[in-house]
């Protein structure tokens, strides 16, 4: 069946895609990186195991050459203490020696007696060594020990390394002993040893690479999941959270995405609980003001106390919208202006300003001479708030004692009074916004006690009530004296 252009190039088009895809993943680049470093440092490794493997085996040529030799001088230091030797007694020695030294591999023991190759072991001598060779002259011209290296042009042969002796008799040189080695046999060596390694060298490459790659992939595996929840969330589900494992980068970026997570949950909560309680609390005065104004007739007494309802219920929404924002506000890390506060002088500013608030015996307790660290704004509107609460709920025959206990590290504050109480199944939910309880009705908007414990946690602190109906009721604010130690418990 033909295929037309078009549908060749919708065939081809997915395999681009995965291998696009293929390549634009973490994992296959920091493998090609891995690759890209290996293929490096395995280019330098295998020259650079040639020179030493090639430094090793010329050491040991060159310590063999020199075991040879100690060994002739020995035999040739015995035979010249002899007196009245010739050159005949020299040809002896010659044999002598010879016939009892077997040579190592490519090493030849040769003598020149007179200029003329007397006899070598072995017998047959390589190319360059033989009588009429640039290097046999050289050798043939010694007048004092001589050693070297000879580079041949023949790469089957290698280099040549000799050491070369004079014999000299009564003062008479009658000859010269040469021990020789050809590296030909240490150069296939190391290039053996060089082709191993190179193998071994390759594999090692081939399985770190295989291991690598899904070594890889499960240390990005993470880094995936990352990818797959942050697909997922939406506005609507914020539940979502990875599970970090072991310890390091990608441990701390789990942690780090879940706390992320966290505040961004915060956020819409917060949002979604300012949206709620607008709409809840503010329905009610809307209603009453529009249904006035519907109402309203010609009388100008009736226009007059509609305007006062009016503006009445707009103050109130006003006090609403300020209690909500600032709740709002209360979840903001750089919602706190700190500054040091002087505990004793704040506390009496309190006391004055209560007293201004109703008619009672109002009552001062100080064990506190320090200073802390906190948005004195925002302290002296929770104090308020609960001195306000318990001036409503206390008959002005009752007494309000507003005190302050300091520690060591924390600080507190309490506004005890002896009205009405509150019974222990209002207690459970007194903090809530909007909260309304039982016969402890008030004329404010239900979040005055909701933004005192926002107040109290923003700071680092807690909030505890202890009431009994008939008895009073207690708030006791404790706080850190530092903004470090922002956690009490």
């Amino acid at each position: 069946m033909a295929i037309s252009k078009q549908q060749k190039h919708l065939l081809i088009i997915p395999n681009r895609s995965l291998w696009g895809s293929f390549f634009r993943q973490t994992r296959t680049r920091i493998l090609l990186m891995y690759v890209v470093l290996l293929s490096l440092f395995t280019g330098l490794a295998i020259p650079l195991f040639q020179v030493l493997v090639t430094a090793q085996v010329s050491r040991r040529v060159r310590s063999d050459l020199k075991g040879a030799r100690e060994v002739f001088l020995e035999a040739y230091t015995d035979w010249e203490q002899q007196p009245n030797q010739t050159k005949r007694d020299l040809e002896d020695f010659a044999d002598q020696f010879l016939s009892n030294q077997i040579p190592e591999d490519d090493s030849f023991f040769i003598f020149i007696i007179d200029q003329d190759l007397y006899r070598s072991n072995p017998p047959r001598l390589l190319e360059p060594m033989r009588p009429g060779s640039e290097l046999y002259q050289q050798w043939a011209s010694v007048t004092q020990f001589s050693r070297g290296e000879w580079k041949t042009a023949n790469t089957d042969l290698g280099n040549i390394l000799y050491k070369a002796e004079p014999l000299i008799v009564d003062g008479e040189q009658l000859g010269i002993m040469v021990l020789a080695h050809d590296t030909a046999g240490e150069q296939q060596e190391s290039l053996a040893s060089v082709y191993t390694f190179t193998l071994i060298e390759g594999g090692v490459v081939c399985i770190s690479l295989l291991l690598a790659w899904f070594a890889t992939g499960r240390l990005l595996k993470p880094v995936r999941e990352l990818a797959i929840a942050a697909r997922k969330i939406n506005e609507s589900d914020l539940d979502l959270r990875l599970s970090p494992q072991g310890s390091g980068e990608l441990s701390d970026l789990a942690q780090t995405f879940n706390a992320m997570m966290d505040r961004l949950q915060d956020s819409f909560n917060s949002q979604r609980r300012f949206v709620n309680d607008a709409g809840h609390e503010l329905r009610t005065p809307i209603t009453v003001i529009r249904g006035h104004l519907e109402l309203i007739g010609d009388d100008p007494q009736e226009q007059q106390e509609t305007i006062e309802l009016v503006l009445d219920e707009l103050d109130r929404m006003g006090r609403l919208v300020n209690d909500m924002v600032a709740l709002a506000k209360s979840e903001h890390p750089d919602f706190l202006q700190y500054e040091m506060i002087d505990l004793k002088q704040f506390i009496y500013d309190l006391h004055t300003k209560a007293q201004a608030i109703a008619k009672h015996n109002w009552q001062l307790t100080l064990k506190c001479s320090g200073s802390m660290m906190g948005d004195r704004q925002r302290l002296t509107g929770a104090l308020l708030n609960l001195l306000r609460n318990a001036a409503q709920h206390t008959p002005s025959t009752g007494t309000i004692e507003l005190g302050c206990k300091q520690t060591l590290t924390q600080v507190v504050f309490w506004v005890k009074d002896t009205g009405k109480g509150i019974a222990l199944e209002d207690q459970q939910r007194i903090f809530d916004r909007f909260a309304r309880l039982g016969q402890r009705q008030s004329e404010g908007s239900g979040l005055g006690l909701a933004i005192v414990q926002a107040f109290t946690k923003a700071h680092g602190g807690k909030i505890e009530l202890m009431s009994q109906l008939g008895v009073g009721s207690t708030f006791r604010i404790t706080l850190p004296l530092s903004a470090q130690n922002s956690t009490v418990v």
